[in-house]
């Protein structure tokens, strides 16, 4: 019996343990449940505003396209609509069969070695592919395509189509890939004596890149016919469409919360918030700047320049985006408002360059790079970066550290120029030598509508009303139901 009692008793206490122990184990196999799913949910919210981020920067491409087409003159208008087709489509195969590799696949300081070809199945940098990888890769083609459109403001009205295939075959495997590596991908310019390069979004990877690309071809394209006179004095060659311009300039407005926002990559702690808030500010600010720096040089609001001013702006923020504090963002793009202003009246003097693109997204990423040495926030600079010089200035941050990070930046404006410029002008100098760059000056007369894609951007300017309406044999489809003279039957008065 009482051997009875105790197995008893020694039941009840299991039992009574079971009770108190069992619930707090499935409690907490609950809570780990519950841990797992929201981390899933918010890699999937972060994920989804990457996606969002992407679309609006493919948007860019819009932009870019009615920037420069109002900026060209009628005859030329329709070539831009097929320039940003054709490069956009060579951009992104390159990328995925070359540059996402170069870019992020690992590798050495200079190039990545893995990712090529991107496919399922494949480990990149140590990592298979995802997903969520594939949402990344896609968001680098973007940015990738938006440095290559920056290459062909400088180029408008003269430069052979086929040129923009070539170029942008090895701008979208090697050129920005390199660059991006250097920076983005763990390569020589991510830990230079323990500090980072720090550019958020792409100052100098993007815009400077892009406008480094642009100067290449321009010292070598030339400028356009009858842009200066017996002496040497610039002639203002008006673009067709202001009203096209200010759309293209609001859309990339647009389109740079994708951008700067976007390098965010998540949500976490809203900091996509404090980086558009500071996008918003120094483009406004930009716009004030250039104005006011405008007309203080001609007593006019010259709407170009309005709009450069805002893209300026937007270009010199891009870097310090998501390292400095509110109050900074809108003194970097009033500075760059009025930089740029001067700077596209100094080099009108010189090079021909119809959209300001070596002012907006060169001479401003410059200064959006070195912005990140003098206003970088402690609060927000990367690990193991130094605060900006003001804070050494205004606070305990040694000038060692803060003039260190400034260099460090600098160090990058040098790289980018250098590596960009070598390859640019060496691949636009092939095709000078082979295809040619330059359209002839038949061609440059008639226009680029018509002499390199046989139809008019605008063909009512171009073609005798009659002759417009009536599909008569003998011509060629331009879209939309018209009908533009066949090239062997086009007279000199056709093509004025």
């Amino acid at each position: 019996m009482r051997k009875k009692m105790g197995l008893a008793a020694i039941l009840a206490i299991v039992a009574a343990l079971a009770a108190l122990v069992l619930p707090a184990m499935a409690s907490a196999a609950s809570l780990s449940e519950v841990a797992a799913a929201v981390e899933e949910k918010a890699s999937e919210l972060n994920m989804t505003w990457v996606a969002v981020a992407t679309a609006l920067v493919f948007l860019m491409q819009a932009g870019f396209m009615f920037l420069e087409v109002g900026f060209s003159r009628q005859k030329n208008a329709g070539t831009g609509v097929a320039k940003i087709f054709v490069n956009l489509a060579i951009c992104t195969l390159a990328w995925w069969a070359v540059g996402y590799g170069i870019a992020e696949g690992g590798g050495n300081d200079f190039f990545g070695t893995s990712g090529f070809f991107f496919h399922f199945d494949q480990s990149v940098a140590g990592e298979a592919v995802t997903g969520e990888s594939a949402l990344l890769m896609l968001y680098g083609l973007a940015f990738c395509a938006v440095s290559l459109a920056i290459v062909w403001g400088t180029t408008l009205e003269r430069i052979k189509f086929g040129a923009y295939v070539v170029y942008a075959i090895v701008f979208g495997a090697v050129i920005y890939p390199l660059v991006a590596h250097a920076v983005w991908g763990g390569g020589l310019l991510s830990d230079i004596n323990g500090k980072p390069v720090m550019d958020f979004a792409g100052s100098s990877v993007v815009h400077l890149t892009g406008a480094v690309g642009a100067l290449s071809a321009l010292l070598l394209l030339g400028p356009r016919k009858g842009k200066y006179d017996a002496n040497g004095k610039p002639r203002v060659i008006p673009g067709h469409s202001m009203p096209l311009v200010g759309l293209g300039v609001i859309i990339l407005w647009i389109g740079w919360f994708g951008f700067n926002g976007g390098s965010t990559f998540g949500t976490e702690n809203v900091l996509f918030g404090e980086v558009m808030l500071n996008t918003q500010l120094a483009a406004a600010a930009g716009v004030i700047g250039a104005s006011l720096a405008v007309y203080l040089k001609s007593r006019t609001l010259d709407v170009g320049m309005a709009g450069n001013g805002a893209i300026a702006g937007l270009v010199a923020i891009t870097a310090p985006s998501g390292f400095v504090e509110y109050w900074a963002a809108p003194i970097i793009g009033l500075l760059a408002g009025l930089l740029v202003v001067f700077a596209v009246l100094a080099i009108d003097k010189l090079l021909d360059d119809p959209v300001g693109a070596l002012s907006a997204h060169g001479l401003a990423g410059i200064w959006g790079t070195l912005s990140v040495g003098i206003f970088g926030s402690a609060r927000l600079v990367s690990e193991g970066a130094g605060a900006g010089v003001w804070y050494s200035v205004v606070g305990d941050v040694p000038f060692s550290e803060s003039l260190g990070q400034l260099g460090v930046q600098g160090l990058a404006i040098l790289f980018t120029f250098v590596v960009v410029f070598t390859i640019s002008i060496v691949t636009f100098g092939i095709i000078k030598a082979t295809i040619g760059l330059r359209v002839s000056d038949e061609e440059e007369e008639a226009g680029l509508d018509i002499s390199s894609h046989g139809m008019y951007g605008y063909p009512e300017q171009f073609i005798p009303q009659p002759e417009y309406s009536t599909g008569l044999p003998g011509t060629m489809s331009a879209g939309a139901g018209a009908a533009v003279p066949a090239p062997a039957q086009m007279t000199a008065n056709d093509t004025l």
